[in-house]
Protein backbone atom coordinates (compact mmCIF):
# COMPACT_ATOMS: atom_id res chain seq x y z
CA UNK A 1 0.00 0.00 0.00
CA UNK A 2 1.39 3.38 -1.04
CA UNK A 3 1.69 6.54 1.03
CA UNK A 4 -1.39 8.09 -0.62
CA UNK A 5 -3.67 5.11 0.07
CA UNK A 6 -2.45 4.72 3.64
CA UNK A 7 -2.25 8.29 4.89
CA UNK A 8 -4.11 10.64 2.54
CA UNK A 9 -6.98 8.65 1.03
CA UNK A 10 -8.71 7.75 4.35
CA UNK A 11 -8.85 11.41 5.37
CA UNK A 12 -9.97 12.46 1.88
CA UNK A 13 -12.81 9.92 1.92
CA UNK A 14 -13.84 10.89 5.44
CA UNK A 15 -14.06 14.52 4.39
CA UNK A 16 -15.71 13.96 0.98
CA UNK A 17 -18.31 11.53 2.34
CA UNK A 18 -19.00 13.59 5.44
CA UNK A 19 -20.35 16.76 3.85
CA UNK A 20 -23.55 18.27 5.21
CA UNK A 21 -25.73 17.25 2.20
CA UNK A 22 -24.45 13.67 2.31
CA UNK A 23 -24.95 13.42 6.06
CA UNK A 24 -28.51 14.67 5.52
CA UNK A 25 -28.99 11.67 3.21
CA UNK A 26 -27.57 9.32 5.84
CA UNK A 27 -30.12 10.62 8.31
CA UNK A 28 -32.93 9.49 5.99
CA UNK A 29 -31.75 5.86 5.94
CA UNK A 30 -29.57 4.88 8.91
CA UNK A 31 -32.22 5.38 11.66
CA UNK A 32 -34.39 2.75 9.91
CA UNK A 33 -31.90 -0.02 10.77
CA UNK A 34 -33.17 -2.48 13.36
CA UNK A 35 -32.46 -5.86 14.92
CA UNK A 36 -29.18 -7.52 13.99
CA UNK A 37 -27.50 -5.09 11.61
CA UNK A 38 -24.44 -5.14 9.37
CA UNK A 39 -23.08 -1.88 7.98
CA UNK A 40 -21.32 -2.77 4.73
CA UNK A 41 -18.46 -0.37 4.09
CA UNK A 42 -18.71 1.32 7.46
CA UNK A 43 -15.46 3.10 6.63
CA UNK A 44 -14.58 5.90 9.04
CA UNK A 45 -17.93 5.52 10.80
CA UNK A 46 -19.90 8.38 9.28
CA UNK A 47 -23.16 6.45 9.77
CA UNK A 48 -22.53 5.92 13.48
CA UNK A 49 -24.17 9.11 14.86
CA UNK A 50 -27.40 8.36 12.98
CA UNK A 51 -28.22 4.92 14.38
CA UNK A 52 -31.26 4.63 16.64
CA UNK A 53 -29.61 2.63 19.41
CA UNK A 54 -32.95 1.58 20.91
CA UNK A 55 -33.72 -0.39 17.72
CA UNK A 56 -30.34 -2.16 17.42
CA UNK A 57 -29.85 -5.62 18.94
CA UNK A 58 -26.35 -6.13 17.53
CA UNK A 59 -24.26 -4.17 15.05
CA UNK A 60 -21.46 -5.35 12.78
CA UNK A 61 -19.31 -2.87 10.88
CA UNK A 62 -17.53 -4.30 7.83
CA UNK A 63 -14.75 -2.62 5.87
CA UNK A 64 -11.52 -3.83 4.20
CA UNK A 65 -9.53 -0.73 5.25
CA UNK A 66 -7.79 -0.92 8.61
CA UNK A 67 -7.03 2.80 8.37
CA UNK A 68 -10.71 3.71 8.02
CA UNK A 69 -11.73 1.31 10.78
CA UNK A 70 -9.20 2.98 13.06
CA UNK A 71 -11.12 6.22 12.51
CA UNK A 72 -14.47 4.52 13.18
CA UNK A 73 -13.58 2.85 16.48
CA UNK A 74 -13.17 6.02 18.61
CA UNK A 75 -16.33 7.46 17.02
CA UNK A 76 -18.27 4.36 18.09
CA UNK A 77 -16.95 4.79 21.63
CA UNK A 78 -17.85 8.49 21.65
CA UNK A 79 -21.42 7.64 20.57
CA UNK A 80 -21.63 4.77 23.07
CA UNK A 81 -22.45 2.34 20.29
CA UNK A 82 -21.10 -1.18 20.56
CA UNK A 83 -19.91 -2.46 17.18
CA UNK A 84 -18.15 -5.66 16.19
CA UNK A 85 -15.78 -4.55 13.45
CA UNK A 86 -15.01 -6.96 10.62
CA UNK A 87 -11.96 -6.12 8.54
CA UNK A 88 -12.79 -7.71 5.18
CA UNK A 89 -14.55 -7.09 1.90
CA UNK A 90 -18.25 -7.65 1.20
CA UNK A 91 -17.41 -10.43 -1.24
CA UNK A 92 -17.07 -12.85 1.69
CA UNK A 93 -19.12 -11.75 4.70
CA UNK A 94 -18.07 -13.85 7.72
CA UNK A 95 -21.61 -14.38 9.04
CA UNK A 96 -24.01 -17.36 8.85
CA UNK A 97 -26.87 -17.66 6.37
CA UNK A 98 -30.12 -15.88 7.29
CA UNK A 99 -28.57 -14.19 10.32
CA UNK A 100 -29.13 -10.45 9.71
CA UNK A 101 -32.29 -8.34 9.96
CA UNK A 102 -30.88 -5.23 8.28
CA UNK A 103 -28.05 -4.73 5.83
CA UNK A 104 -27.16 -1.08 5.43
CA UNK A 105 -24.96 0.18 2.62
CA UNK A 106 -24.20 3.87 2.09
CA UNK A 107 -21.84 5.27 -0.53
CA UNK A 108 -20.17 1.88 -0.91
CA UNK A 109 -21.69 0.11 -3.94
CA UNK A 110 -19.78 2.64 -6.03
CA UNK A 111 -16.48 1.20 -4.80
CA UNK A 112 -16.95 -2.56 -4.20
CA UNK A 113 -14.80 -4.39 -6.80
CA UNK A 114 -17.14 -7.38 -7.29
CA UNK A 115 -20.68 -6.10 -6.84
CA UNK A 116 -22.27 -9.32 -8.14
CA UNK A 117 -20.55 -11.48 -5.54
CA UNK A 118 -21.16 -8.91 -2.80
CA UNK A 119 -24.90 -8.66 -3.45
CA UNK A 120 -25.11 -12.46 -3.41
CA UNK A 121 -23.46 -12.37 0.00
CA UNK A 122 -25.91 -9.72 1.18
CA UNK A 123 -28.83 -11.93 0.13
CA UNK A 124 -27.21 -14.94 1.81
CA UNK A 125 -26.86 -13.29 5.24
CA UNK A 126 -30.26 -11.56 5.17
CA UNK A 127 -33.12 -13.26 6.96
CA UNK A 128 -36.18 -13.99 4.76
CA UNK A 129 -37.91 -11.06 6.48
CA UNK A 130 -34.80 -8.85 6.34
CA UNK A 131 -34.19 -5.66 4.41
CA UNK A 132 -31.41 -3.83 2.62
CA UNK A 133 -31.24 -0.10 3.29
CA UNK A 134 -29.24 1.72 0.63
CA UNK A 135 -28.11 5.26 -0.06
CA UNK A 136 -25.74 5.61 -3.01
CA UNK A 137 -24.57 7.99 -5.70
CA UNK A 138 -24.58 6.75 -9.27
CA UNK A 139 -25.39 7.29 -12.92
CA UNK A 140 -27.40 10.43 -13.58
CA UNK A 141 -30.53 10.38 -15.76
CA UNK A 142 -29.40 13.41 -17.77
CA UNK A 143 -27.49 12.37 -20.88
CA UNK A 144 -24.96 15.21 -20.71
CA UNK A 145 -24.17 14.61 -17.04
CA UNK A 146 -23.86 10.87 -17.67
CA UNK A 147 -21.38 11.58 -20.49
CA UNK A 148 -19.24 13.63 -18.11
CA UNK A 149 -19.43 10.90 -15.49
CA UNK A 150 -18.09 8.43 -18.05
CA UNK A 151 -15.28 10.80 -19.06
CA UNK A 152 -14.23 11.68 -15.51
CA UNK A 153 -14.61 8.18 -14.06
CA UNK A 154 -11.14 6.75 -14.94
CA UNK A 155 -9.40 9.63 -13.16
CA UNK A 156 -11.90 9.77 -10.29
CA UNK A 157 -11.54 6.03 -9.75
CA UNK A 158 -7.82 6.42 -9.14
CA UNK A 159 -7.95 9.38 -6.75
CA UNK A 160 -11.05 8.25 -4.82
CA UNK A 161 -10.05 4.74 -3.80
CA UNK A 162 -11.83 2.85 -6.56
CA UNK A 163 -15.06 4.86 -6.45
CA UNK A 164 -17.10 4.80 -9.67
CA UNK A 165 -19.31 7.73 -10.66
CA UNK A 166 -21.51 5.95 -13.16
CA UNK A 167 -22.80 2.70 -11.68
CA UNK A 168 -26.50 2.06 -12.25
CA UNK A 169 -27.50 1.51 -8.62
CA UNK A 170 -31.14 0.39 -9.11
CA UNK A 171 -30.13 -2.03 -11.87
CA UNK A 172 -27.29 -3.39 -9.75
CA UNK A 173 -29.64 -4.09 -6.83
CA UNK A 174 -32.44 -5.56 -8.93
CA UNK A 175 -30.09 -7.77 -10.95
CA UNK A 176 -29.02 -9.45 -7.70
CA UNK A 177 -32.55 -10.74 -7.18
CA UNK A 178 -33.52 -8.20 -4.53
CA UNK A 179 -36.77 -6.30 -5.01
CA UNK A 180 -36.76 -2.55 -4.41
CA UNK A 181 -39.87 -1.79 -2.36
CA UNK A 182 -39.21 1.92 -1.98
CA UNK A 183 -36.76 4.30 -3.66
CA UNK A 184 -36.24 8.01 -4.11
CA UNK A 185 -33.68 9.79 -6.26
CA UNK A 186 -32.40 13.30 -6.91
CA UNK A 187 -29.36 15.51 -7.24
CA UNK A 188 -28.30 16.41 -3.73
CA UNK A 189 -27.64 20.13 -3.08
CA UNK A 190 -24.23 21.77 -2.97
CA UNK A 191 -22.62 18.80 -4.72
CA UNK A 192 -21.20 18.64 -8.26
CA UNK A 193 -23.75 16.95 -10.53
CA UNK A 194 -21.24 14.37 -11.74
CA UNK A 195 -20.98 13.01 -8.17
CA UNK A 196 -24.29 14.13 -6.72
CA UNK A 197 -27.07 12.00 -8.16
CA UNK A 198 -28.39 9.95 -5.25
CA UNK A 199 -30.58 6.87 -4.96
CA UNK A 200 -31.89 5.78 -1.56
CA UNK A 201 -34.46 3.30 -0.37
CA UNK A 202 -35.31 -0.20 0.78
CA UNK A 203 -34.94 -3.58 -0.94
CA UNK A 204 -36.06 -7.02 0.18
CA UNK A 205 -35.71 -10.65 -0.86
Amino acid sequence: MGFYNKYILPKFLNCACGSKPINYQRDKIVPLAEGIVIDIGIGSGLNIPYYNKSKIDYLYGLDPSVELLNLAKPLAKKNELEIEFLQCGAEAIPLPNNSVDTVIITYTLCTIPDTQLSTKEIIRVLKPSGKLLFCEHGIAPDINVAKWQKRINPIWNKIAGGCNLNRDIPKLIRSSGLKISKMEEMYIPSTPKFAGYNYWGVAKK
